[in-house]
């Protein structure tokens, strides 16, 4: 049985962390982007931020710290205050793909308070359009019937590992060809330097659409309402392949869970508006609400995923 002090101490607890959930936020909020200014992440979370701060009256502030595929600014708030005062607008790769492929990357789990996902981006399949196939069966096939001859590019981290899932399903022999950034990979697949890779579903759709490359299928569990005739991998006759990367937020662990509630449900507020179901539709991207516990459970679900596909590959963290 408890002594009164004990119970006293655990009220007590209970009405602080209900009242500074009550007054959270009391000042500006710092919200660190991995990606520099003018990104495609960036982008996203200014127009979260603003959101945010017409709910709040408080300014949501972005902070870009790029390098390291996102590590950089993970790392930064890994170490900060478990206040509720700074968070990281992150990515999938940030917490599901570096961990397996990245020295120095953080711990998914044991760093962070998930908050919530707010947007879904998948990959679409690109190839060469000179190369004589127009579907995903006839890709795997030519490939199979030319081992060791076709190229595939990754222009990030996710997208090489998303490449290596569909070699290894069909046990293609391909030759890998990294790339600093996926604009810079789909260029040399433009010019036939490179038969295929996984882009970003919104610079992937728009070379497509401009006729510079041969889209086959999307990476996304349902073919995307901005782009119905892609048809998605599934369909495409590729059981269960769904590399649908997230959008979402992280407080330092040990930030107070109704803070962290609070900020889930104003960012769900703000990305499944009428408005931001047309901004993302620009990028190619859906809405994706969540929750912690949904957010908590995909981390370790997709870890787990990725990293067996990462451990297959033979892929050494650099």
């Amino acid at each position: 049985m408890k002594s009164a002090g004990a119970v006293v101490a655990i009220a007590l607890a209970f009405a602080s962390g209900t009242v500074c959930a009550q007054t959270w936020p009391a000042k500006p909020v710092t919200l660190v982007v991995g990606t520099t200014a003018g990104s495609g992440l960036d982008t996203i979370a200014r127009f979260l931020a603003q959101g945010l701060r017409e709910r709040t009256g408080q300014p949501f502030l972005i902070e870009n710290k790029a390098g390291a595929a996102g590590n950089i600014g993970a790392q930064a708030v890994a170490r900060a205050a478990p206040d509720g005062y700074t968070a990281i607008v992150a990515t999938h790769s940030t917490h599901c793909i570096n961990p397996h492929v990245l020295k120095g990357s953080i711990d998914p789990v044991k760093d962070f308070q998930p908050i919530t996902t707010f947007a879904a981006i998948g990959f679409v399949l690109l190839v060469n359009p000179q190369l004589p196939v127009k579907s995903v069966s006839e890709l795997t096939s030519y490939a199979k019937e030319r081992p060791g001859k076709l190229s595939y590019a990754s222009g990030n981290q996710f997208g090489r590992v998303v490449a290596e899932w569909y070699r290894q399903i069909y046990g293609l022999d391909a030759v890998h060809v990294p790339y600093k950034g996926v604009p810079q990979a789909i260029s040399d697949l433009m010019a036939g330097r490179i038969d295929f890779l996984f882009a970003d579903s919104s610079l992937g759709i728009a070379t497509a659409r401009s006729g510079k490359a041969r889209a086959l299928a999307m990476t996304t569990p349902k073919r995307l309402s901005s782009a119905p005739e892609l048809p998605t991998m599934i369909e495409s006759g590729v059981d269960g392949f769904v590399a649908h990367g997230w959008l979402a937020l992280f407080f330092p662990a040990h930030t107070p869970m109704e803070i962290t509630r609070k900020l889930a449900d104003l960012t769900n507020s703000v990305m499944t508006t009428d408005a931001a179901r047309q901004f993302l539709r620009k990028a190619y991207s859906e809405p994706m609400p969540g929750s912690p516990e949904f957010l908590a459970k995909s981390v370790v679900e997709e870890n787990a995923k990725w990293g067996a596909i990462v451990k297959k590959a033979g892929i050494e963290p650099e």
